[in-house]
């Protein structure tokens, strides 16, 4: 069972490969869905950690509809993701009908060699997923991020058993999203999921001596890695 946890800082990165993560995806901007996190960023993280580090390829959040200049932006960031040593990288296209959109997909592949490529949640915005799925093992994707088009993991893991039985050995079906200590288990027993992906973050007041009264206290929290869900879910999934 291999277990991704996604973050956002080297700091973060260390506590993860401490407490028994196999993997890390390295972003920027949680709260927004992520984006590419700076190079500082990554190559900080790169010589703190030895497991494996995937780093989202994603110049903006919201939709996955992206233009020329921000697929060029994109295949630069995965040109320096190579150059730094990065084992894998995270990526997401669609066209405006809900497709996979091919053509940059296949680029960003190409670019991407020999580093590992995930597909990401924006798979769970295509409007035809066994489609997608085909497309996406045609073009050489390694792994597909997804709940199961559905808020929660959990709640489309109807699907996500669908697309790993279709998926076959050469494409690894990751489902993410709500993933805990709590149903981590069931969902690997049910899908027959072979890697997980989730955060391990929680919210925690920063320890400063002076807030600025003109400020909002939100401005003066922190988010800090849960190192009890991570154990939690490794000892959820012990034995399987």
């Amino acid at each position: 069972m291999i277990i991704e946890i996604c973050l956002d800082s080297p700091e973060h990165a260390i506590q993860a490969q401490k407490y028994g993560a196999d993997r890390i995806e390295l972003c920027a901007n949680l709260p927004e869905g992520g984006i590419t996190p700076s190079a500082g960023c990554i190559a900080t993280t790169r010589e703190a950690v030895s497991i494996d580090l995937f780093v989202l390829v994603r110049p903006r959040s919201g939709h996955f509809y992206f233009n020329d200049k921000e697929v060029e932006q994109m295949r630069y960031n995965i040109d320096l993701c190579k150059k730094m040593g990065v084992d894998g990288v995270v990526i997401g296209l669609l066209n405006r009908d809900g497709s996979v959109d091919v053509e940059n997909t296949e680029l960003l592949i190409k670019e991407a060699g020999p580093m590992s490529v995930t597909f990401h949640r924006a798979f769970d915005r295509c409007s035809n997923p066994l489609l997608a799925l085909s497309v996406l093992k045609n073009l050489g994707v390694d792994r597909i991020l997804t709940s199961g088009q559905c808020k929660k993991a959990e709640e489309g893991k109807v699907l996500i058993r669908s697309l790993i039985e279709k998926a076959g050995d050469n494409l690894v079906i990751m489902p993410g999203s709500g993933i805990n200590e709590l149903n981590i288990r069931s969902m690997a027993e049910y899908t027959s999921a072979s890697e997980f992906h989730f955060s391990a973050n929680k919210k925690s007041k920063v320890d400063i001596s002076f807030i600025h009264k003109n400020f909002e206290i939100n401005e003066y929290n922190d988010f800090v890695f849960d190192k009890h869900k991570l154990l939690n879910c490794i000892a959820a999934v012990h034995g399987l």
